[in-house]
Order: C-alpha cells, then structure tokens, then sequence
C-alpha cells in the first residue's frame, strides 16, 4: 500500500462543529470527525446536519476524514415551469 492511497467511505453528517469540521457517521456504523476539504471551502459549499457526503480516510488514522463531496438529495416534483410567451411589443 502506497503513502497516497486513501480508503473512500459515505457517511451522513450527525452534527456541524466549529472550525469546518462535522461528527461523520459511516454507513457501516463507525463514528468519525470530518473536515472540508480545501475546493469546498474555496467554492463555500455548506454542510449541514442530516448531509450525505463522501469521505477520505488515511489508512493510518480512521477516526480522522476528509469530507469530499455532498450529495444531494434527488428533486421531487414541485411547480410546473411557466409557459412561454412571447415579448409584447
């Protein structure tokens, strides 16, 4: 196993901390703390309790990840788009 190969894992995100970290619970149960990765806070993507996201872990410390990517939950149906119409003129 090389120095660079990280374990993936998806979690959902129990509670936000301070300082851009959240408590992470895997979906084989393992309870860890999370922190942004650097493009998320470059781009500001909020996390917020209740997220699915994508983890990072180095093979070395599992308590400690890196969250990579949120997932958001599929559209429900919602209002219709409005029909065109042509400007007046």
């Amino acid at each position: 196993m090389s120095k660079e190969e990280l374990i993936e894992m998806r979690g959902k995100v129990a509670e936000v901390l301070p300082d851009s970290r959240c408590r992470v619970i895997l979906e084989n149960g393992h309870e860890l703390i999370a922190y942004t990765g650097g493009k998320m806070k470059k781009h500001r993507i909020r996390i917020i309790a209740g997220d699915d996201v994508s983890l990072e872990l180095s093979p070395y410390d599992l308590n400690k990840g890196r969250i990579m990517f949120r997932h958001l939950p599929p559209r429900t149906g919602g209002a219709p788009r409005p029909a065109y119409r042509p400007a007046r003129r």
